[in-house]
C-alpha cells in the first residue's frame, strides 16, 4: 500500500466516523491489527474495547488534536 492509498484510506475512514457521529453510532465491524496510519500493532485490549478501531492510541490522539 502506498502513500496514496493509506491517504484514502485515511480518508475514508474518517468520513465514516463523522457520519456515524452525526447519527450517534460508533464504527462497528473488524478492528485492524495494525495501525491505519503508522502501521504499528494494534493492542488486542484496545480492540476489544473499540470494535472497529483502525489507528493505535498515538495516531487517534494526533487525529483527535488536528480538529
Amino acid at each position: 500500500m502506498d502513500l496514496i492509498d493509506r491517504a484514502n484510506a485515511l480518508h475514508d475512514w474518517l468520513l465514516a466516523k463523522e457520519l456515524a457521529a452525526q447519527t450517534g453510532q460508533r464504527p462497528a465491524g473488524d478492528s485492524r491489527a495494525d495501525c491505519l496510519e503508522c502501521g504499528d500493532v494494534i493492542p488486542e485490549a484496545r480492540r476489544a474495547a473499540l470494535p472497529g478501531v483502525t489507528l493505535c492510541v498515538h495516531c487517534q490522539t494526533l487525529m483527535e488534536k488536528r480538529r
